[in-house]
């Protein structure tokens, strides 16, 4: 457990640099990027990296799956905190992790190759066709391509199988948030918000177990 939470620490220290930096600029547009907003999510960061930790731990015990699933969820946990505060999910972290998902199954660590790949796959499409049915009805996006990606990730970790409850969670989390929100005034009619938090919420979920 002592080398899980040194592990975790060490990665955290460049994430946590990563949702500063990579986030900085959008099409050469500085990001609006309220100090105090930003150190509220990184105290929730430093809070959550132990006990993401000690989760990946107690699920998969002493073993290389343990590490890679503390990479896995610090770096959802990373996304979950760009996209909270800024509405974007980088290239540089969403590409790798689903890299490294077909990499860490390529001996079923956590799902077979064949699932994995397909996951990716069948992750990216699933919000491609929603993206594309709410473009055609609306003329409006519904979700970014951070979020086709992010949820094409999760696929290649954990298999095709686990992307419909996976899907549902994040939908209910995204849907309870935002009308607590809307019923608070704090989210008005048609106002855009991120998705990417509650598909890595989901993710995390998902890598322990917890959506049975």
């Amino acid at each position: 457990m002592l080398a899980a939470l040194a592990f975790a620490w060490a990665l955290a220290v460049p994430l946590s640099l990563a949702a500063w930096r990579l986030p900085r600029e959008l099409d050469g547009t500085p990001v609006a990027r309220p100090l105090d907003v930003h150190r509220r999510y990184r105290l929730i960061f430093w809070i959550a990296v132990p006990l993401l930790a000690a989760g990946c731990v107690w699920r998969f015990g002493a073993t290389g799956a343990a590490l890679a699933a503390i990479v896995c969820t610090l770096v959802l946990l990373t996304l979950a905190w760009i996209d909270a505060e800024t509405g974007y999910l980088p290239d540089a972290l969403t590409m790798p992790l689903l890299w490294l998902g077909l990499l860490v199954n390529l001996q079923g660590t956590f799902a077979s190759l064949d699932h994995a790949v397909v996951g990716a796959v069948a992750g990216y499409l699933l919000l491609w066709c929603v993206y594309m049915v709410f473009l055609l009805l609306t003329g409006r996006q519904a979700l970014g391509f951070g979020d086709l990606k992010l949820l094409a990730a999760l696929g290649a970790w954990l298999g095709w199988m686990a992307l419909p409850r996976m899907l549902i969670v994040a939908a209910l989390l995204g849907l309870t948030v935002a009308l607590v929100r809307r019923v608070s005034g704090k989210l008005a009619p048609g106002q855009a918000f991120s998705f990417g938090p509650y598909l890595a919420v989901a993710g995390v979920m998902g890598l322990l177990d917890l959506l049975d």
